[in-house]
């Protein structure tokens, strides 16, 4: 096989989530557990840093490995959706699993996994535990697909868990309150392994203390252990200063990831990062500060807070739910500009009637479609935008969209794109 025709393979045979949503969720770990057997238990070769969350968790398992790797460690990095290429969920030390590795797997391993009928995903999570184990890797940060009590990464036994921002997401799936969302991202927590929670939510942070009770797990809250002193915007870096409260001691970050909820990431990282220096991991202080200016840089991340052009300027970040489209908006408000474009394109499985209140009535819409079955028709998400006052034009394709919106856009204006990580994917 080809890998054009490999990627075609897994796209069609197997169930897709990102494609075509729920129908492709499977809520058991039984395929991944089958995989795994089939590959001699990879898994139990590795150690592992467990990430969950709603927001945050991709920005910060792309901080945490950029720290190990710049410490001298090899590097996994599991993480989803991918961009623009497949290959970006699966690294060592910021570079994708070879295109020859993708071939490999599944020509060997194709008979034996037809038998257990295993989703998108599935399958790649095999091919991660398979590909890590082979390479030796000192260590992999593994994101969570989807939830985390049943999501397919969870069949690891990891040296420390981080669980970053509770919101409303997937909720078809996940449930339909804060406190049952955060039950399913608690399953990740597991006996006597340290969880590090980013931000203390009122609302559910009685169901992460009685989880790690239960599970006697060490747990500690990372905006209790950090206090931001200030942050301000220096060039290309988002500069913070921290209060480390158990040294008294305070510390100047330069981020690269630049939107302003990183301030609420980075402190997770740290605290995770603190954990693991407890585990044995040897990582100084001067590492982490290098490795955090420049994640980009060490990890491939794209998508986030991402400054496309200049004149107009125009950004691009993959903030989807109602929470991130509310730091989205955040972080709109520290430029200056004349005009909003905003181009919007949606997934279709996800109650969108909240994230359409939060958007600016005053800004020039441009309604698109992202190239994937899941995405909301670009009319229908016009008509719903319409009667939250929302106007503009519908476009069949997001380049199309952003072609107009920077057509039409004076050298004072601001260009942006988001709603979807996909909507993003169609431009990158």
């Amino acid at each position: 096989m080809t890998y054009p025709k490999t990627l075609d393979y897994l796209f069609s045979k197997l169930p897709m989530y990102q494609r075509i949503g729920a129908a492709a969720y499977k809520a058991d770990l039984n395929n991944t557990l089958a995989i795994c057997k089939e590959l001699g238990n990879p898994e139990k070769k590795i150690k592992f840093v467990h990430v969950a969350g709603t927001n945050g968790k991709g920005s910060s398992s792309h901080m945490l490995a950029a720290i190990l790797q710049q410490a001298g460690y090899k590097t996994g990095l599991y993480t989803s959706p991918h961009l623009v290429d497949f290959r970006e969920r699966i690294k060592i030390n910021g570079k994708m699993i070879p295109k020859t590795e993708v071939v490999k797997f599944v020509e060997d391993f194709k008979t034996i996994f037809e038998k257990i009928e295993p989703s998108f995903f599935e399958w790649t999570v095999g091919l991660a535990f398979h590909y890590f184990a082979q390479q030796q890797v000192d260590v992999v940060v593994l994101e969570v697909g989807l939830g985390g009590r049943l999501d397919s990464t969870n069949v690891i036994t990891p040296v420390a868990c981080l669980i970053t921002n509770i919101g409303y997401d997937h909720m078809n799936l996940l449930g339909d309150t804060l406190p049952k969302i955060a039950a399913e991202k608690a399953g990740i927590i597991k006996t006597k392994i340290p969880v590090v929670i980013s931000q203390t939510q009122l609302d559910v942070i009685s169901v992460f203390n009685e989880t790690a009770k239960q599970l006697k797990a060490p747990i500690e809250f990372a905006d209790k252990n950090y206090k931001l002193i200030s942050s301000s915007y220096n060039k290309a870096f988002l500069s913070t200063t921290l209060l480390h409260k158990k040294t008294n001691t305070t510390h100047l970050y330069n981020l690269d990831l630049q939107g302003s909820y990183q301030i609420k990431n980075v402190m997770g990282v740290l605290n995770a990062t603190e954990i693991l220096k407890q585990k044995g991991f040897i990582i100084e202080d001067t590492d982490i500060k290098i490795a955090l200016a420049q994640v980009q840089k060490l990890t491939g991340l794209h998508g986030r807070w991402q400054i496309l052009q200049q004149k107009p300027l125009v950004i691009a970040d993959t903030g989807h739910n109602e929470d991130g489209i509310k730091e989205v908006l955040d972080n709109l408000k520290r430029y200056t500009y004349k005009t909003l474009h905003f181009v919007l394109g949606v997934v279709n499985d996800k109650d969108i009637s909240k994230i359409l209140k939060l958007l600016p009535k005053d800004a020039t819409y441009y309604f698109c479609k992202a190239s994937i079955p899941r995405a909301l028709d670009e009319n229908e998400l016009a008509t719903l935008a319409k009667k939250n006052g929302l106007n503009g034009s519908t476009f069949k394709t997001v380049p199309e969209a952003l072609k107009k919106a920077i057509k039409q856009a004076k050298v004072n204006d601001l260009v942006f794109v988001g709603g979807s990580t996909f909507t993003v994917a169609d431009i990158l």
